[in-house]
């Protein structure tokens, strides 16, 4: 589970270092704010879209622990590619690789997690994945911002710019867990029903009984996921644009708020997923993600902060959220699921919610902010989506607790 853990964690930090230093790299390949939501949105939910659901039947079937190294393998070499790429379509290939490996390793990994702890555990369980995703999301930013303080100060490695100097160090460090998951074993799968022998056509088929449940559940968690992905997207460069603040001054605090709201929702959303569960009430285990997405909701709207310290603090409400959200749907998938839909329900969601999430929400933005007026209008337009996207989340989830599912036993 640790490393489970510090593998999320891994491939986090090198799918979002480059928000963090994306305005040094605009500077440098002279691209538009159209062309960097490319590269942050439809680079990494492309592959998603097209790979999640093979990926999820694999998992379902295959060796999962030798999917995983193969992930972190790809995320690796798309750092790797970073560093040296000259132009927005190489650029665009390296982006597309960190996606692939970073995002589909959430599906291996909710696999492996749910078969190495019991059912009443399983939020408790899962915590640890998302605890090592958003740590490695905090020190995406914190990481990036201190590395690009050294490099410009004593230069970036072998004549590096500085933005490519980090994704070369980082790239290298990465193979570090690969070496680790060379060493990971395969659990046994828990709680089959049909069993991983089954056609694909009657999985699809066992799949679609429980849509009155899953389709509710994924608009909800898209929807939050939207509002999510744009921020920490779009943060960076609000703060630079609208407060004036450099990724040196910012970086710590804001890696810490990412960290932080990742660690809290973490724990909340552990305890609240099994104490939904345990409350036997229909859809009890959804609760907690009902409850947390109302709270966020009025954060949508922290780029229109008017101080610095209240857009750090309406950002960790909205990334607090989120993460609870998270981790209770993806609790409810691993509960109320059996195992073998378990890797495809999870692979449909990350085919349909990244693209729209990491695809749309991104290039929305920049929509939304040209119709208002131009680049300068990005700090609005972030909230205008922010705040439209999360009350599609709270419906969403509002209903899918109507129609949720007995847990399998």
């Amino acid at each position: 589970m640790i490393l489970l853990a510090l593998t999320m964690a891994v491939g986090n930090v090198m799918l979002g270092v480059f928000s963090a230093v994306q305005e040094q790299a605009k500077a440098e390949l002279v691209l538009s704010d159209f062309q960097m939501s490319l590269l942050n949105g439809l680079a990494v939910s492309i592959p998603l879209a097209v790979l999640a659901i093979p990926v999820g039947l694999m998992v379902d079937r295959a060796v999962r622990v030798r999917m995983l190294l193969w992930t972190a393998i790809v995320w690796t070499a798309g750092t790797l590619l970073t560093a040296f790429a000259e132009n927005l379509p190489l650029l665009f290939l390296a982006r597309m690789l960190g996606g692939v490996g970073a995002n589909i390793s959430t599906t291996i990994a909710i696999s492996l997690a749910a078969d190495l702890s019991l059912p009443e555990r399983r939020g408790r369980s899962l915590l640890l994945l998302t605890i090592g995703k958003y740590a490695g999301t905090g020190l995406a930013f914190a990481l990036g911002g201190w590395l690009l303080g050294l490099f410009l100060a004593h230069g970036g490695v072998e004549g590096l710019a500085p933005w490519r100097s980090i994704h070369l160090v980082l790239g290298l460090f990465s193979l570090l867990i690969v070496l680790a998951l060379a060493f990971l074993r395969e659990p046994a799968r828990l709680e089959t029903r049909v069993g991983p022998q089954a056609s694909i056509r009657e999985t699809f088929r066992e799949l679609a009984e429980y849509r009155s449940f899953l389709i509710p559940l994924f608009i909800g968690q898209i929807g939050v996921l939207m509002a999510d992905a744009a921020a920490a997207i779009w943060a960076a460069p609000v703060l630079s644009r609208s407060y004036g603040v450099t990724p040196q001054e910012f970086a710590g605090w804001l890696g810490a708020v990412v960290f932080g709201a990742g660690i809290l929702g973490a724990l909340i959303g552990g305890f609240a997923a099994d104490a939904g569960l345990k409350s036997e009430r229909r859809g009890g285990i959804l609760l907690g993600a009902i409850i947390a997405s109302v709270v966020a909701l009025p954060a949508a709207v922290f780029p229109l902060a008017p101080s610095v310290p209240s857009f750090a603090l309406a950002l960790f409400v909205l990334l607090f959220g989120g993460t609870i959200t998270g981790l209770v749907t993806a609790t409810a998938l691993a509960v109320l699921l059996p195992n073998e839909l378990r890797g495809l329900s999870i692979g449909v969601f990350l085919a349909v919610g990244g693209l729209i999430a990491f695809g749309v929400a991104p290039t929305l933005v920049t929509g939304v902010s040209a119709l208002l007026g131009g680049e300068t209008f990005l700090a609005q337009a972030l909230a205008v989506v922010g705040l439209a996207v999360s009350v599609l989340g709270c419906g969403g989830f509002i209903v899918a607790r109507k129609h949720a599912p007995q847990p399998v036993r």
